[in-house]
């Protein structure tokens, strides 16, 4: 039987409209910018968040690295989280890179940083300090969604001190799914919402949306023009990447409302969860669950994930287990993966 894969939202496999969708595109050569596939893509996504310009890349990371060098030159500083994925798991880009130095800030129990918090890691003009000069946060942070009334408080700040804003969008539309089912409005809309506070933004394609590969960043026409040259100089010229980029579009199309469906998987997931002893479960906002190991249980933690993967459940931890529910999950894999679960704590 095949295993479910709840590692990540990131191993997605191409539906089949999709792969009929990229063998249809047509293609060019992006690095000329005759690609009509990538460029029908950059004006889609721009269009949608309400920005001028936009830029397809491989990555998330490749997005990113693009954005902090955009904004920031070297002997500069980007306020960031700890725990955002620019900052922890992107490899020290921006500093390797760019000699641009990230000014990491502790995250609240709701994943937003304090404005208090940011106004104090603001250095004044003085040849002590790099130079403060972007603020970078991420919505969804580890499946959490970050309120749009802190978003709006915390952009507006940083504008008032100088500082330029980049919202890394991995999950973006997961976070706008989730803002319009509580507040009974459109994902879109409310997708734009988000990213008008910024001023640029990473979006991915490869995660939740299901398209095997790609970002965007959105900016202003003269940032992307800069990052446009940062991902050339990063290796990030595709040639006839249009069949990448169809699927993207084809994701934009077709996957967004969709998500809903694993916000409620991972919902599902949560509560079938939640009556084993020893496990402390995180209720779910959007499509990520992590689950904490408590007591006797975390003695099992060393072989936990071994255990789960031959009852053909894979996850990710140790401590803490993480599961991310994504379009090719459904509710009997989500219940196979509970009751694998029962079986390593209960068996």
């Amino acid at each position: 039987m095949k295993a479910i894969d709840l590692r990540s939202d990131t191993v997605t496999q191409p539906t089949a409209d999709m792969r009929a969708a990229m063998m249809a595109s047509p293609l060019g050569d992006d690095v000329f910018g005759d690609d009509p596939s990538v460029n029908a893509l950059q004006e889609k996504i721009a269009a949608m968040l309400g920005f001028e310009a936009a830029l397809f890349v491989p990555t998330g990371t490749q997005s990113n690295l693009c954005a902090v060098l955009s904004h920031c030159q070297r002997g500069d500083e980007y306020i960031v989280g700890q725990m955002q994925h620019a900052y922890r798991w992107e490899g020290g880009g921006a500093a390797v890179f760019g000699s641009v130095q990230p000014q990491p800030l502790d995250h609240q129990p709701d994943g937003t940083l304090a404005v208090a918090d940011i106004a104090a890691a603001i250095k004044p003009d003085d040849p002590h300090f790099a130079r403060s000069r972007l603020l970078s946060l991420e919505n969804t942070l580890g499946g959490k969604v970050l309120p749009l009334a802190y978003l709006q408080e915390a952009t507006t700040f940083a504008r008032s001190k100088g500082l330029s804003t980049h919202l890394d969008g991995a999950r973006l539309f997961n976070a706008a799914v989730a803002q319009a089912a509580a507040n009974g409005s459109d994902a879109r809309a409310e997708a734009r919402r988000i990213a008008g506070l910024f001023d640029s933004v990473s979006v991915c394609f490869s995660k939740g949306l299901g398209a095997p590969i790609g970002s965007a960043l959105c900016g202003s026409r003269e940032l992307i023009g800069r990052a446009r040259r940062i991902r050339k100089m990063a290796g990030g010229g595709m040639r006839q990447s249009g069949m990448l980029a169809a699927a993207a579009t084809f994701a934009l199309d077709h996957h967004i409302e969709r998500l809903a469906q694993d916000h409620a998987l991972a919902r599902r997931l949560a509560e079938g969860l939640a009556g084993i002893e020893g496990l402390r479960v995180e209720p779910p906002h959007t499509n990520i669950l992590f689950v904490d190991l408590t007591g006797p249980a975390r003695e099992k933690s060393a072989g936990l994930v071994d255990a789960l993967a031959r009852e053909g459940v894979l996850a990710t931890g140790l401590y803490r287990l993480r599961f991310v529910t994504h379009l090719d999950v459904d509710a009997a894999g989500v219940d196979r993966a509970v009751a694998a679960v029962r079986s390593c704590f209960q068996g």
